[in-house]
């Protein structure tokens, strides 16, 4: 696999890891062949070895000694869970961006609201989205704070959401709630806000894995999705 220049090596495993868990290639209890990923990925063996590291730190790998790494249980709860932290977090530092109430970041804030009400079928309503979040998170999260999002970013991908426009409606409206917050000085609406997002995309998520076939049906009726 090409390397991609600007990414570091121990996150391309990451990455690649993530993927393979969120397609069903890897599941619960399944052994993480390292000399197979950095065959896969064309890396040596450190960087995988520092992603290994990350992801048990993370919650997603478990290392026994002299066995190897294995994928943690992965369910629809762990999913909700992943996620229901993550609301959490980003609560955290929306509710302190609606106690300073900067009127430079909150029109730029805005500025990205209407970019994602503009683009509701896009790509650039994901990437106004994920640039909100950032916005927030860096000036507003101190680094144990910024540390513990990206963590929980972990099931959470990024490049997961590009290509999901049916639910853009329900996640605009999560953001609308929380720029009005913002303005509003409104801490708890702003932690609300967050975290009612964060419902939206497990859900998203959690259909999307049963249409995968990576959870079975029958055992999320709730999830299905005819």
């Amino acid at each position: 696999m090409p390397k991609k220049y600007g990414v570091k090596e121990k996150d391309l495993v990451v990455s690649h890891v993530v993927n393979l868990i969120l397609t069903g290639k890897l599941r619960s209890g399944d052994r993480v062949d390292r000399n197979e990923i950095a065959h896969a990925l064309g890396l040596s063996r450190v960087p995988v070895q520092e992603a290994v590291v990350q992801l048990e730190h993370d919650g997603i790998l478990s290392t026994l000694y002299h066995r190897g790494a294995f994928v943690q249980p992965f369910d629809e709860s762990v999913v909700r869970e992943h996620h229901e932290i993550y609301g959490l977090l980003t609560g955290v530092a929306s509710a302190r961006a609606a106690d300073d109430r900067n009127p430079e970041i909150l029109d730029e804030l805005a500025r990205l609201v209407d970019v994602m009400r503009n683009n509701r079928e896009s790509r650039a309503f994901n990437d106004a989205g994920w640039g909100f979040r950032q916005i927030v998170n860096d000036n507003y999260g101190g680094p144990r704070l910024l540390a513990l999002i990206q963590a929980s970013q972990a099931l959470v991908p990024r490049v997961f959401w590009g290509a999901y426009t049916d639910n853009h409606d329900e996640v605009l409206a999560t953001y609308e709630s929380e720029i009005s917050a913002l303005r509003r000085g409104d801490t708890d609406a702003a932690r609300a806000a967050c975290a009612a997002r964060s419902e939206v995309m497990a859900r998203v998520m959690l259909v999307e894995l049963v249409r995968r076939g990576v959870f079975n049906p029958s055992a999320h009726p709730a999830l299905r999705s005819d």
